[in-house]
C-alpha cells in the first residue's frame, strides 16, 4: 500500500469497528481505575490497615493482567493489518494475554540491547569517572576553597573548566550515542512486533537481524514516512486536545475515548506497514 493510503485506512478503521472499540475503551478505563485504586490503597494503608495494602496489591495485579490483555489485542489489530482484514479481531482473553505477556518480553529485550550499547559507550568515555570529579570538586569546603585559590588559583580554575569539559563532552558523545541507537532500535522493534503479530512466534520476533532485515524489505524511506507521519498525527492531536483541555478541564474525559482510538490507529498503520512483504 502507499503511504497516504496507510495512513488513510488506519484513521478510518476504529470508525469502521465501534463495537470493539468500545469494549476496548471500557477496558482501559477498568484499568485505570485497578491501578488507580490499587496505588490509593497502599498508599494509605497502615499497620492497623494492612488489608488495605493487600487489597491494594490484589487491585493491581489485576490491573497488570488486564493491561497485559489489552496489549495482547493490540498486536491483534496489527495482525489484521497485515492481513488487510478490514475487521478488527475479537477479544480472547487466553491468546490476548499470551500475546500480551509475548510483547512485554519482547519490549524488553528491545530496549535492554540498546541501553547495554549506551551503558558501554558512557563507560568509555568516562562518564562514572567525570561525574565523581565533578562531585568531589562542587564538595570542596568554601575553607579549602579559599586555601586553594590563594596558593593555586589559575590552577584551580584550569582544573575546573577541565573537569567541566570532560564532563559535558561524555555526556554529550553518550547522550547522541543514546539518541541514535533507541531510535534505530525503535524501528527495528516495530518490525519485531509486527513479525511477532504475523507468526505468533517469540523467536522470529526476537531474531533481530532479520527484524532489521525487514526494514530494508518494506523500504527504509517508506517505514520512516509512515512512523514520522503517525508520531505527527496522534502529536497534533494530544497537542489540540492538551489546549481543549486547558480551555474546558471538562472536556479531559475525552481522553478516554481518543487514547483508544489512536492505539487503534497506530497498530493498524503497522500492520498495514507490514503488510508489503508479509
Amino acid at each position: 500500500m502507499e503511504i497516504l493510503e496507510i495512513i488513510k485506512d488506519a484513521f478510518i478503521f476504529p470508525t469502521n469497528n465501534l463495537e470493539k472499540l468500545a469494549i476496548y475503551i471500557v477496558l482501559t478505563f477498568v484499568v485505570g481505575l485497578l491501578m488507580g485504586g490499587g496505588v490509593i490503597l497502599a498508599a494509605f494503608s497502615t499497620m492497623d490497615a494492612s488489608y488495605l495494602a493487600i487489597i491494594g496489591a490484589i487491585l493491581l495485579i489485576l490491573g497488570i493482567i488486564l493491561a497485559l490483555i489489552i496489549s495482547g489485542y493490540q498486536l491483534g489489530i496489527m495482525k489484521s493489518g497485515i492481513d488487510l482484514d478490514d475487521e478488527a479481531p475479537s477479544f480472547d482473553w487466553k491468546n490476548d494475554l499470551i500475546n500480551g505477556i509475548k510483547l512485554l518480553v519482547v519490549s524488553i529485550v528491545y530496549f535492554i540491547i540498546p541501553a547495554i550499547i549506551v551503558l558501554i559507550v558512557g563507560l568509555i568515555t568516562n562518564v562514572p569517572g567525570n561525574v565523581v570529579n565533578l562531585i568531589n570538586e562542587a564538595a570542596v569546603t568554601p575553607a579549602n576553597a579559599t586555601a586553594m585559590a590563594n596558593s593555586t588559583g589559575i590552577s584551580l580554575d584550569a582544573v575546573s573548566q577541565s573537569t567541566m569539559a570532560a564532563f559535558g563532552t561524555s555526556i554529550a558523545i553518550t547522550a547522541l550515542v543514546a539518541f541514535v541507537v533507541f531510535i534505530i532500535f525503535a524501528f527495528i522493534q516495530t518490525m519485531g512486533q509486527a513479525r511477532l503479530a504475523n507468526t505468533g512466534s517469540l523467536g522470529e520476533a526476537l531474531n533481530i537481524p532479520e527484524a532489521a532485515k525487514d526494514l530494508t524489505r518494506i523500504g527504509i524511506g517508506k517505514v520512516i514516512a509512515v512512523i514520522l507521519l503517525v508520531v505527527i498525527i496522534v502529536a497534533v492531536i494530544n497537542a489540540i486536545l492538551g489546549y481543549l483541555y486547558g480551555q474546558v478541564s471538562q472536556l479531559s474525559i475525552l481522553s478516554i475515548i481518543v487514547t483508544p482510538y489512536l492505539a487503534f490507529f497506530t497498530q493498524r498503520a503497522s500492520g498495514l506497514l507490514y503488510s508489503d512483504i508479509a
